[in-house]
């Protein structure tokens, strides 16, 4: 069975989280998101089923310590060995707990209550013991937690050439989706994923214990005997090498081609053909990274319009003659992946300075209102290069889980360029930092008060979308003290941990 045919088989009553115009509450509509109801029988199943996964170490290994510390030279992974296997994570909302699911073509487990406190990956998953050889006391005791989307490489030559699966987990608190998979007959490396602190031991022998977590057994068909591994370790004084005993690097992720290509011929009329499928879906986060400049003279804060929809947003600029000036049209596509058709929807500018590429007007829009939502002022910030930086949400039927153009130079074209494409994928995001003069909003005259920042997509509604209502994100804020002692708090949004500012304001 074809990953995507797994997917697809895996049953209906799936999960999308759609924000309020409030930014903080969450409209829910029909999606592929775990749920909180898995049935005991699928759990019973699972004990009884052969083990999902397989841990594998080498059996011996030498490494080097120095100042008392060893690097495991070394990676754990985790395998597939029959099947792929998906683990399906979502939250309502940004107040409830994330939700998770083993899947495989035998059946859904859910995880226990708690097993991801975010999506980075699974919480205390592996347990790692460290003792002398001869001895049964632990000289290391330490939980790792797991992301099985990380560093994927076959485990043996019969495996699929390419993995389907995303290729790391997201660390955006904004999340609201993930999935982790290891294709059938590929290793993930959890070591690696992990973040591996270096062991506090000298030289000497070792067995170096790892395992799974009890209770993460049942969900994925381990017993004692399957859940170990074990390697034994000779560690010996460093002399003068660098990244000693450090795992090395991993196999190189074969298969990621293009999957949007290049834009095509200059259309001669401004529409042709129709939307006859799916259509993107452009929603917006509530805004995040509030803060002051120095001078208490200006608010920064960064933005995230991301796509719901089960069809990637293409968007296509095409050259005048003797201009700076691309006109942007707007691609559809079936659920083959043929175009249907397209419209023009305005244009793209080439911008000099700091940035040097072409920008797509009216993606999104930024306003500070007041406390009763009336219009204070409007961020400058009003053209936009499409890249998916963070991935918000990869239930949502259709998400792309290998999104190409994760930076500017994928996709945003030199001062040359007679055509560009710009994409943005099913399930990213495209994030801004507002932190530029005429980006930021100016506060210098402004009355200290409650007041709101609003994130809207599509503004001018001039893109095709399947829903116009979930366009907008308002992050309630109140700016209070005098001169440059002022200063700005966020209404909280749920449990989450807000990251510093993403300063992605040059693109």
């Amino acid at each position: 069975m074809t990953p995507r045919a797994l997917l697809s088989s895996l049953g209906s009553g799936l999960l999308v989280v759609g924000l309020a115009a409030t930014g903080v509450a969450a409209a829910t509509t029909a999606t592929a998101a775990p749920t909180a109801t898995t049935t005991a029988a699928s759990s019973a199943r699972a004990a009884d089923a052969q083990a999902r996964i397989q841990l594998w170490a080498p059996d011996r290994v030498e490494a080097f310590s120095e100042g008392g510390r060893t690097y495991p030279p070394f990676g754990l992974r985790v395998i597939a060995p029959d099947s792929n296997v998906e683990v399906w994570s979502h939250r309502a909302s940004f107040e409830d707990p994330i939700v998770s699911e083993v899947r495989t073509p035998t059946g859904t487990t859910r995880l226990p209550a708690g097993s991801m406190k975010d999506f980075t990956g699974i919480d205390g998953f592996i347990v790692l013991d460290v003792r002398k050889v001869g001895s049964s006391r632990k000289v290391v005791h330490r939980s790792l937690d797991a992301c099985l989307a990380a560093t994927g490489e076959r485990a043996r030559p019969d495996a699929p050439a390419t993995s389907p699966y995303p290729r790391y987990c997201p660390y955006s608190p904004f999340t609201l989706g993930s999935v982790m998979g290891v294709q059938q007959g590929w290793a993930a490396n959890v070591f690696e994923s992990s973040g591996l602190r270096p062991l506090p031991i000298g030289p000497g022998t070792y067995v170096v214990e790892s395992r799974v977590a009890k209770r993460y057994w049942s969900a994925f068909g381990l017993t004692a005997a399957t859940a170990t591994t074990s390697t034994r370790m000779n560690v010996v004084e460093a002399e003068g090498c660098q990244d000693c005993g450090r795992a090395g690097g991993h196999a190189s992720e074969p298969g990621h081609l293009g999957r949007y290509g290049r834009p095509g011929a200059r259309p001669t009329e401004k529409a042709g053909g129709s939307a006859a499928g799916a259509v993107p879906d452009l929603r917006s986060l509530p805004a995040f990274g509030i803060e002051l400049n120095r001078k208490a003279t200006t608010l920064r804060f960064s933005a995230t319009v991301w796509n719901a929809g089960s069809s990637p947003l293409v968007i296509d600029g095409f050259r005048r003659r003797d201009a700076e000036v691309m006109d942007a049209y707007q691609y559809f596509f079936d659920t083959d992946g043929n175009q249907t058709g397209y419209q023009q929807v305005g244009t793209m500018e080439f911008h000099h300075a700091n940035h040097n590429h072409w920008h797509f007007e009216d993606f999104a829009r930024y306003d500070l209102l007041d406390a009763n939502k009336k219009y204070v002022s409007k961020s400058r910030k009003q053209s936009f290069c499409l890249a998916n930086t963070d991935a918000v949400d990869y239930t949502v039927p259709g998400a792309d889980w290998q999104p190409e153009n994760t930076d500017l130079a994928t996709a945003c074209g030199d001062e040359g360029a007679l055509s560009i494409r710009e994409v943005l994928a099913s399930g990213s995001g495209d994030t801004y930092a507002q932190y530029r003069a005429g980006q930021a909003f100016k506060i210098g005259d402004l009355p200290n008060g409650v007041y709101y920042i609003r994130v809207e997509g599509n503004p001018e509604r001039n893109l095709t979308e399947s829903d116009t209502t979930n366009n907008v994100a308002d992050r309630r804020i109140r700016i209070g003290g005098k001169g440059a002692d002022r200063w700005v708090k966020a209404a909280p949004i749920g449990d989450i941990v807000e990251p510093p500012t993403f300063f992605r304001g040059v693109s």
